[in-house]
């Protein structure tokens, strides 16, 4: 094949020659060419083949000092050599079985000097092959139980006799084939690695900047609270001075008046002191016309008295409550307090049973309902009324033991007669429940780690904020974050309730509206109590209505 490579090259190089020297006849030249290199093709099959019918039986190599015995096969001097023969000088030969003398085979001189003329035109410099350190042979096979590379006596005569042996190509092609395999999958493993060092960079950076926001969302929240308080000190300190400056005001003008009076009876003191010096008539004169005049001094000083002796500093709040004043009214402005929703049976789904207008099931048949365009046709869904477009709301849904659920909200312009799609870009933001695992419905969804299952969530849309939030609203003293949407949306929302499939009676459980109670000095901080399921109503196999007694029980 080599030859066939060098006499190729030998063939173009003349022909370019001749085309330069000979311009008269191009095209009778490229056929030429052409048709050598078709036979020079054939040839070189041709030669391949020739070169696997060159090889011993015996070591399956090319044959070295080939000898020809009586039977007309040929083998390796050594491969001869390495036959056993018996007392008679005889060998069998491995390939016909027939008996020969094996004491002095003559060489197939023929066939020495074809083998010698194809190793003779091999491409010069090319690697000599290795040879095995017992047998002088080629190494070209590999035993596969030792995992070492051997010659042909090696596998047939030698140590690795009866072993799985295995010709060097076949091998050396089969390890490429797993080396590529291998190649490949380390690229995968590669791009794996790196995709996952690029998501970490970018959760890095994602976390940063989400930390930067809420730390200015933490100074703007209580920069707000100090505000407020600032505020409530500045009203309470107002309360203060002005009741303060008008009992000085009254006591300033009580101290005058009482100088007033001080003045007077100086002035009668010193009066009376000059009558004491007066004779006994005109003492007895004077003092008939100035005796009533002192004695209505006297009195009107005797009921000013009891009037001063009962002023006393009071306000219109007690200084124990100031705190709890203040956080009462914090509590106001900072957690709204629970929407009052009704359910909007124009929207539910046909399989739905409405409970009232706050509690809702799946059932087990299909109503036939009016088909108007509110009603969703494919998810087991219904809306709260009312919707929202602007302002703050908190409202809440009892979601109890049911094992299957979504909450959330919806754009009023969303697709209600397919399946819903449930991710923010199609107008929908949802957290769930589902094989016990918490969710909120996000590209890609999130898996939400909660401590203990919810049997009842708060919901806080700040509608000009953008903002979604869901909470664990189980204690009354507290709220628990869940997670939070930032919303991207115009015109009206509504607050969803999917209550998913009845599962065969194993989600049956309804999602229910707690309603606050009316009679609270804190709406944010008193909630009612879970809706028993034996209390709900029932409805009738034929009927959607409900007796009186069922109506008056609930």
């Amino acid at each position: 094949v080599s030859l066939v490579l060098v006499l190729l090259v030998v063939v173009i190089l003349v022909f370019i020659v001749l085309l330069v020297l000979v311009p008269v006849f191009p095209v009778v030249l490229v056929l030429a060419l052409l048709v050598l290199v078709l036979l020079i093709s054939v040839d070189m099959e041709r030669l391949q083949s020739l070169e696997d019918q060159l090889r011993c039986p015996v070591c399956l190599d090319v044959f070295t000092e080939p000898l020809l015995l009586q039977c007309g096969h040929s083998y390796c001097r050594c491969c001869v050599r390495s036959l056993t023969m018996d007392l008679l000088g005889q060998l069998q030969c491995p390939v016909c079985r027939c008996s020969v003398d094996g004491d002095s085979p003559p060489p197939n001189v023929s066939l020495a000097r074809i083998i010698e003329a194809l190793q003779e035109v091999s491409v010069s410099g090319g690697a000599q092959k290795e040879l095995c350190p017992q047998h002088h042979n080629p190494l070209s096979l590999y035993c596969e139980d030792e995992r070492s590379v051997i010659c042909g006596l090696c596998g047939s005569i030698g140590a690795h006799r009866g072993h799985k042996i295995t010709p060097v190509t076949s091998v050396y092609s089969r390890m490429k084939e797993d080396i590529s395999c291998l190649m490949t999958e380390f690229q995968n493993q590669k791009r794996k690695l790196e995709d996952q060092i690029c998501k970490m960079a970018y959760n890095k950076s994602r976390i940063t900047n989400e930390s930067d926001v809420l730390k200015w969302v933490v100074r703007k929240e209580f920069g707000e609270l100090r505000r407020c308080l600032e505020v409530e000190e500045a009203g309470f300190m107002q309360q203060v001075e002005t009741s303060a400056a008008i009992l000085i005001s009254s006591l300033q003008n009580q101290t005058d008046q009482l100088n007033l009076n001080l003045s007077r009876l100086q002035e009668a003191e010193n009066t009376l002191q000059d009558l004491s010096n007066e004779g006994h008539l005109d003492f007895i004169v004077k003092y008939g016309s100035i005796a009533p005049r002192f004695r209505e001094i006297q009195e009107l000083q005797n009921k000013k008295e009891r009037v001063f002796s009962s002023l006393n500093f009071k306000t219109d709040f007690n200084h124990n409550d100031i705190k709890l004043t203040v956080w009462k009214r914090l509590q106001r402005k900072v957690q709204p307090a629970p929407e009052l929703l009704r359910l909007d049976p124009q929207t539910a789904h046909p399989m739905l049973e409405l409970h009232g207008d706050t509690a809702v099931s799946c059932g087990a048949l299909l109503r036939r309902l009016p088909d108007n365009p509110e009603r969703f046709s494919y998810s087991y869904c219904v809306l709260a009324n009312p919707g929202f477009s602007s302002g703050k709301h908190y409202w809440e849904v009892e979601v109890a033991k049911k094992p299957k659920w979504r909450l959330g909200l919806i754009k009023g312009t969303a697709n209600r007669k397919a399946k819903l799609g449930k991710s923010p870009e199609s107008g929908v933001w949802l957290i769930g429940l589902k094989d016990g695992v918490y969710e909120a419905f996000t590209s890609p969804r999130v898996v939400l780690p909660l401590s203990s299952p919810p049997r009842r969530l708060g919901l806080f849309l700040d509608y000009e904020g953008r903002v979604l939030t869901f909470y664990n609203s189980d204690s009354p003293d507290e709220l628990g974050f869940i997670y939070s949407f930032r919303l991207e949306v115009q015109g009206k929302v509504y607050p969803l309730l999917d209550v998913c499939w009845h599962d065969r009676g194993h989600n049956k459980q309804p999602l229910v509206l707690p309603q606050p109670h009316r009679e609270h000095l804190l709406p944010s901080l008193v909630f009612p109590q879970p809706l028993r399921e034996d209390l709900l109503l029932q409805p009738k196999k034929h009927d959607d209505k409900f007796t009186a007694s069922e109506t008056q029980q609930a």
